[in-house]
């Protein structure tokens, strides 16, 4: 993948508008925007908007990451989904 840094609204800390990441295949097809804020992720697949992206709240990204099977369910069945 290629992800690329798109606006740097940062100062010391990640503000509201947050961190927003452009994100490609290595054949530089795009993929969507990945937003990191205060509150979360916001991925927005393909030309989304960010108020209609899919959110995640830290506390809810916390869990998936932290527990193993837990991810590894979440991601077999993101994939069947696809």
């Amino acid at each position: 993948m290629q992800v690329k840094i798109k606006s740097f609204n940062v100062e010391m800390d990640v503000k509201s508008s947050g961190i927003e990441f452009e994100v490609r295949t290595p054949e530089g097809e795009f993929l969507g925007d990945c937003h990191l804020t205060m509150t979360g992720l916001v991925w927005c697949h393909g030309k989304t908007d960010k108020k209609n992206g899919e959110k995640l709240s830290w506390n809810d990204f916390i869990a998936l990451m932290t527990d193993e099977d837990t991810l590894k369910y979440a991601i077999k069945q993101a994939k069947r989904n696809q």
